[in-house]
């Protein structure tokens, strides 16, 4: 284990098993009343891949409870028991898998994996003991199982195992099988005895790889072991001798490296008929100690039906090619270095097309190879995009653990649907989502969805219901959590806010979207019991902070009675906005080209006052606030007279707002830059960027422009 590096795999190694460990949460989750075939097989095939990683990277925490869950549904798999208590087994594999994910957040901040494993461990003993034994509530099983059998007969084996072609890392698999025997054998020795190094792979592949150990086990349970290892094409066990009881044995120390595989082929050639040539034509070591005497040979070779006769050409294909590879790991920060440098293209482009010295001159022939230049840029931005997204469904699928656990602690049936999970947004941009989709999961659960008896006598199914869906809206992606519960309680909500003091107006002239609006606040809940997901006031502001990072909005919409439904409407990337670019004392702004609806020049004759002082105007039949933008920002020298600027028209969820600006420049791609921190707290303002001539333009936060 110290000739590979432990350092550069560790990270993919975290990788690897949090991908894992979701699988094997859906799987449970999926599986909460009963298990099937198909899904006992996954979460066996799970717990074994994950012991096996954990193993090589000596994780021993990890293994130990991973092994336990192995063996327990090694056990339902082949026996298929009846009277199977499914809720606790969902409750102990959730609980690995809660343990297992624990460990990983260790590992990957670079401490030591120190869980202790032995109580969850022999919980998990426990329960397969009662499943082989029915009526009895202690027993043990595991590693201590070769103690409990001291002085039983022991029997010797060996074993020559052989891996599909094409399933690479031949050695990881073969260190896997002998830590996988060391729960049930001793003595263990083979052929290569180096599996770490790179060298035995070769060795491997064209002779395969021999293991001979001694195990009080019969001979079918040891070939049940065996037959389970992952990617094995042929399985050849012979035992060699036993059925006394065990003798003292050396330590490996004094026993000589033999060649397991000159012994095995002894061996075989002895049990064989003259006229039957030697499986594997591999002379004997002449250092080698000679071959025991085999006082019973008993052979079983299991190899795979063998494949129909390939074409000469296509055997040349089969030989030259490798298995295909489709799926390339890239780290993150090279995608994030390559996206910078596609910015600095962006910006380079734009400083050269748009360079003040080329006005006014004739370069016909310039301008259609800028043209070309700049589609390229597009389709090579697009790529680079692309790489960067990534599905909702990683997210999505979480919940259903969420769902599952509150309605377990608060006794309510919740069945959680989800939809447009294929959806994809920017990597860093999914970072902050997920926490807002589930407080507002855990807000409809807990405050929406009534309890099953009240429901009944609603006259609504019992089972509870919420929609977690995603899907585009142009530039942006709407996702949307819909819950058939009681609703929102206008007056409650009203009341809180009139405590609160966030009312400005008379109860009356709220429209109920405004006093939905209010859960949002920081501190708001109508909840006066204080429960584990409750009326702490803490929450729902998550929501609206996380999703002010990314430049998204927050609505929601509720019927008394009928239940809520939440809409979050996010950007699909922050890295690169179409942007138009403004002009307001001598200064340039960039807005969102998603947020602008139109624009237009305003006349005197639309604006009025409102009673509460805001300027306001009428267009097409509807009313609109003005916000000035020099006012906003509170800057001199901008033109004062309405009639002389523009006024952008500009959305924000289902909210409208005019902004006056003195004049539009154009619409260019903007490149997202970061601020300095003084600047994060100017309400309006969410970045940066780089013009072609040189000059800066801060981009316009718009729904900076709805918080009053």
């Amino acid at each position: 284990m110290n000739d590979f590096d432990r350092e550069g795999m560790t990270e993919m190694f975290v990788f690897e098993m949090s991908g894992l460990v979701d699988t094997l949460e859906q799987q449970v989750v999926q599986s909460e009343t009963e298990y099937n075939d198909t899904q006992i097989n996954e979460i066996f095939r799970v717990m074994h891949t994950i012991k096996g990683s954990a193993a090589m990277m000596q994780f021993d925490g990890i293994v130990s409870v991973t092994h336990v869950l192995e063996d327990l549904f090694y056990y339902l798999r082949e026996q298929n028991p009846e009277g199977v208590d499914y809720q606790s087994l969902s409750d102990l594999v959730l609980e690995g898998a809660d343990f297992v994910k624990i460990e990983l957040v260790k590992i990957q901040n670079g401490e030591a994996a120190d869980g202790d494993p032995e109580v969850l461990s022999e919980a998990i003993r426990k329960f397969l003991f009662k499943l082989k034994n029915p009526g009895s509530d202690e027993g043990e099983i595991g590693p201590q199982a070769l103690k409990a059998e001291e002085g039983a007969p022991m029997y010797t084996y060996k074993a020559k195992v052989t891996f599909e072609d094409g399933c690479e890392m031949e050695n990881i698999r073969a260190y896997t099988l002998v830590h996988n025997l060391m729960d049930y054998a001793k003595n263990i020795r083979h052929t290569p005895e180096d599996v770490i190094d790179e060298a035995a792979i070769d060795v491997i592949r064209q002779n395969g790889f021999f293991v001979d150990f001694v195990s009080p086990k019969p001979f079918n349970e040891i070939e049940a072991h065996l037959e389970g290892t992952v990617y094995l094409k042929s399985l050849e066990l012979e035992e060699v001798g036993g059925g006394a009881a065990e003798a003292p044995a050396p330590e490996m120390a004094d026993i000589p490296a033999p060649d397991l595989a000159a012994e095995f082929v002894a061996a075989e050639a002895a049990a064989a008929p003259a006229e039957v040539a030697p499986a594997l034509p591999v002379a004997p070591a002449a250092d080698s100690p000679a071959p025991p005497v085999i006082t019973e040979t008993v052979m079983d070779v299991k190899p795979k039906a063998a494949p129909a006769p390939m074409a000469p050409a296509d055997e040349a294909k089969g030989k030259a090619a490798g298995p295909a590879q489709h799926v390339v790991s890239v780290n993150v920060n090279k995608l994030d270095a390559l996206l910078n440098l596609m910015g600095e293209l962006v910006i380079s482009e734009a400083m050269v097309t748009q360079n003040s010295e080329l006005e006014g001159l004739q370069l016909d022939s310039f301008f259609k190879e800028a043209r070309q230049l700049r589609k390229i840029i597009n389709n090579l931005q697009e790529t680079v995009m692309a790489m960067r997204m990534v599905p909702l469904s990683g997210t999505f699928l979480k919940m259903h653990r969420i769902v599952r656990d509150m309605c377990r602690q608060l006794n309510k049936e919740v069945h959680l649907e989800i939809i447009g999970e294929e959806t994809e947004v920017d990597k860093n941009i999914i970072e902050h989502i997920s926490d807002p989709i589930m407080h507002i999961i855990r807000n409809s659960i807990d405050h929406g969805i009534e309890m099953p008896d009240v429901r009944d006598k609603l006259g609504k199914p019992t089972r509870g219901k919420v929609i977690l869906q995603a899907k585009h809206s142009g530039s942006d992606v709407l996702i949307i959590i819909q819950d058939d519960g009681q609703g929102l309680n206008r007056d409650k909500i009203l009341d809180k806010a009139r405590d609160h003091g966030l009312l400005r107006k008379a109860d009356s002239e709220y429209t109920d979207k405004e006093i939905h609006q209010f859960i949002f606040m920081a501190g708001f809940s109508t909840n006066n019991e204080i429960t584990a997901y409750s009326g702490r006031g803490v929450g729902m502001d998550v929501v609206t902070n996380n999703l002010e990072i990314v430049g998204g909005t927050a609505l929601v919409d509720s019927t008394p009675g009928l239940g809520s439904t939440f809409t979050l409407k996010i950007p699909l990337t922050l890295a690169i906005i179409e942007g138009m670019t403004i002009h307001m004392a001598g200064a340039k702004y960039t807005i969102p080209i998603a947020s602008i609806k139109r624009s237009f020049k305003p006349k005197m004759e639309n604006v009025f006052t409102d009673p509460d002082g805001n300027e306001m105007i009428t267009d097409r039949g509807e009313i609109y606030n003005v916000v000035r933008l020099y006012e906003f920002f509170g800057i001199d020298d901008a033109i004062t007279d309405l009639e002389e600027g523009i006024l952008m028209q500009l959305e924000n969820g289902d909210q409208f707002i005019c902004l006056m600006v003195d004049d539009l420049i154009g619409e260019q791609q903007a490149v997202v830059q970061s601020m300095p921190k003084y600047f994060t707290k100017v309400r309006g303002l969410s970045g940066c960027t780089l013009l072609g001539n040189g000059d800066i333009s801060l981009i316009i936060d718009v729904a900076g422009f709805f918080d009053k």
